[in-house]
């Protein structure tokens, strides 16, 4: 190998490469590019996971409809409705939305979804509501 090098640089002169200050450059343009990215890419985070809010809102309401035209009520307990909670992160599962009826009576319900995990790190835990309606709507912001 050594031949072949000393070789190169008898034929050309010198090896053609990038010196050590032209990488350094590189690198850290590539960082700053980077720097300026990620930030952008939490709210991308933030809308992607409240999917799993609305969508488990959105199957509660049906479940509560379909009860309410059983028994003429709205009901708190999700064993009379046939949910089913996933687990959630803080119990070993996928879920990051917590699922609760916080209201319900014979006429109207309320719904919410309250993330388990706070994405953008300021302490306000996204939360989501559903009610009879099926106003959704997001109720805390994060």
């Amino acid at each position: 190998m050594k031949k072949l090098i000393s070789k190169l640089r008898k034929e050309k002169g010198q090896l053609k490469a990038y010196s050590m200050s032209e990488i350094l450059i590189v690198l850290c343009i590539i960082g700053i590019l980077i720097y300026l990215v990620v930030p952008n890419q939490t709210s991308v985070v933030t809308s992607a996971k409240s999917i799993e809010a609305q969508n488990m809102l959105s199957m509660i309401h049906g479940l509560q409809k379909s009860h309410f035209y059983r028994h003429s009520k709205y009901t708190a307990d999700f064993n009379e409705l046939g949910f089913e909670e996933s687990l959630t992160i803080d119990k070993g599962g996928q879920a990051v939305y917590k699922i609760e009826v916080i209201e319900a009576s014979l006429n109207s319900f309320k719904a919410t979804a309250t993330a388990l995990q706070d994405f953008d790190g300021d302490g306000v835990f996204n939360t989501w509501e559903i009610d009879q309606d099926r106003k959704l709507k997001e109720i805390v912001k994060d």
